[in-house]
């Protein structure tokens, strides 16, 4: 099976399981705060530790698995595994600096230009 169909695969499972815990979360706890969407980052940023350990330590060629398990299931699941998982290699690295930069301009440039993107389509299309 081509690499992109593993992908394919467990990003749909992902992202339906993200979307079921955003439901969930909007039912139990309310909708006033993005407790689905920090759920979703927080578990989806430990599994991915888990993963990639045991990948690494317990797994030998088990890329495939990696392909459908991590970029696609928890790739859409939450892209904020991936983006912990690049921060913690950064830091394993003792890049400090590019982790610093990694981190911030990853988030605040992020948040700017998703505000960019709401302020451009609200004047295009409101």
């Amino acid at each position: 099976m081509n690499g992109i169909l593993y992908v394919a695969l467990g990003g749909g499972l992902g992202a339906a399981s993200r979307h079921l815990v955003n439901e969930w979360a909007h039912r139990a706890i309310g909708g006033g705060f993005p407790y689905g969407t920090m759920i979703v980052n927080i578990v989806g940023s430990f599994f991915m530790g888990l993963l990639i350990g045991w990948l690494a330590f317990k797994i030998n060629g088990g890329q495939n698995l990696k392909l459908f398990l991590a970029t696609g299931f928890l790739g859409g699941f939450t892209t904020f595994s991936a983006f912990s998982l690049d921060a913690i290699l950064l830091l394993e690295k003792k890049a400090f600096s590019a982790f610093a930069i990694y981190v911030t301009g990853s988030v605040m440039i992020a948040i700017i230009a998703l505000m960019m993107g709401l302020w451009i389509s609200r004047k295009a299309f409101a």
